[in-house]
């Protein structure tokens, strides 16, 4: 046992110094984990707007293949109306 006052506040301190190097330790422990946690939010943010893009430029391309698509399909009916036209 602990026989005098200077002792005593010796152990104190050195039990105080020990909590808080252990909270020190825990509160690092939770912050790297954070830290973690937060870079897979951000690698999964990334791949969704990469995944976003690629759908952006797909339907892009659509549009375009379909206006395109459109165009011929409107030079071919005016195509066959004058043909109609002359036949009448």
């Amino acid at each position: 046992m602990i026989d005098s006052w200077p002792a005593a506040i010796f152990s104190l301190g050195v039990l105080l110094v020990v909590g808080f190097l252990i909270a020190l330790f825990a509160v690092g422990m939770f912050e790297m984990r954070k830290a973690k946690l937060d870079a897979l939010q951000a690698d999964d943010l990334r791949q969704l707007v990469r995944r976003f893009e690629q759908l952006a430029e797909n339907t892009m391309d659509a549009q375009q293949r379909m206006a395109a698509d459109l165009a011929e399909l409107r030079a071919r009916t005016t195509s066959i109306e004058q043909i109609l036209r002359t036949v009448e």
